[in-house]
Parts: structure tokens; C-alpha cells; sequence
């Protein structure tokens, strides 16, 4: 890791997870297996991330509103655009991504998979045409359905009792 990115662990209701960020910006969260020791937040960034990321924990209508550093294709740039555009307690299609951007939905799940900020930029939110569709099915050996599926109970999307 380059001297000028700091990172943090923090344990949510949902899981762990590594954010990842310079001195301005966001770079990555990632969702890390089973609990962690909890780190420090190095900087003002990572403490109002973290500050941001417990509000969000408590209340799925809270907005983030934090500055990122996205690191991708024009392509996926213009997926995870409309992605963070998704409102709390909306989803939708990969088809309806692809149809918007121009592209396919196939094109649009391999951008969701390589989503470097998922909550943030808020992919859980995308589903296939019939069911819940992937998650990053096991980015860093960590199986984010589980995942998917609380994030979406959180916003009243799914109900709780298909957790």
C-alpha cells in the first residue's frame, strides 16, 4: 500500500469491512471475513467515514456524503454513476443500468463486480431480472450475499425474514 493511503477495520451489523482512503478521498471499502480487531480512523476523512458508515448502520435513509476516488474504465465509471443514483429503498435491473448507459447487462454486472466503494456506491441495490442476482459473489474470499441481503432488509427492500 502506497505511504499516502491509510485504512481502517470496522465491524458493522453486517460484517466487517476495510476502508481504504487517501488524505482527500475514498479509495476502496472492502468487506473482510468474520469480526476484525477494529483499527483507528488515521485522518479526518477516515473518522468521518467511519462516523458516516455507523449513521448509515442505524438508519438506511441517512446520505452519504463523502468524497471518492473512483479508479475505472469510462465504462464503469458511467455504471457506478448510476448506481449511486439509485435512491434507499429502490433497485434496479441489471437490464435497466444497461439500457440507461447504453451498454449490456452483462457489461453492467461485471462493473457492479468491481465496484471499489459497494455501500458507498450503493450496488446491493442492482438485481437480476428474477431474484436478488450477485453481489461480488466472493471478492476476497468473502461470501457478500449474506451481505446483500441484510443491506437490502435494512432499506425495506426484502423483508427480514429472508435473511
Amino acid at each position: 500500500m502506497a505511504t499516502d493511503v491509510l485504512s481502517m477495520k470496522m465491524n458493522l451489523p453486517f460484517g466487517a469491512i476495510e476502508v481504504i482512503a487517501s488524505e482527500n478521498a475514498l479509495v476502496r471499502l472492502d468487506f473482510l471475513s468474520g469480526q476484525v480487531v477494529e483499527t483507528a480512523p488515521a485522518n479526518a476523512l477516515l473518522r468521518e467515514t467511519q462516523q458516516q458508515l455507523f449513521a448509515y448502520a442505524q438508519n438506511a435513509k441517512f446520505q452519504f456524503d463523502l468524497p471518492l476516488r473512483l479508479d475505472g474504465t469510462v465504462h464503469q465509471l458511467k455504471v457506478w454513476h448510476a448506481i449511486a443514483d439509485i435512491p434507499v429503498g429502490a433497485t434496479r435491473r441489471y437490464l435497466d443500468i444497461a439500457q440507461q448507459i447504453q451498454s449490456s447487462p452483462r457489461a453492467v454486472g461485471g462493473a457492479c463486480g468491481r465496484n471499489p466503494l459497494p455501500i458507498v456506491i450503493p450496488c446491493h441495490r442492482i438485481v437480476a431480472a428474477h431474484g436478488l442476482g450477485g453481489f461480488n459473489a466472493n471478492r476476497n474470499g468473502v461470501d457478500w450475499m449474506p451481505i446483500k441481503r441484510w443491506l437490502l432488509a435494512h432499506e425495506g427492500i426484502i423483508s427480514k425474514s429472508e435473511l
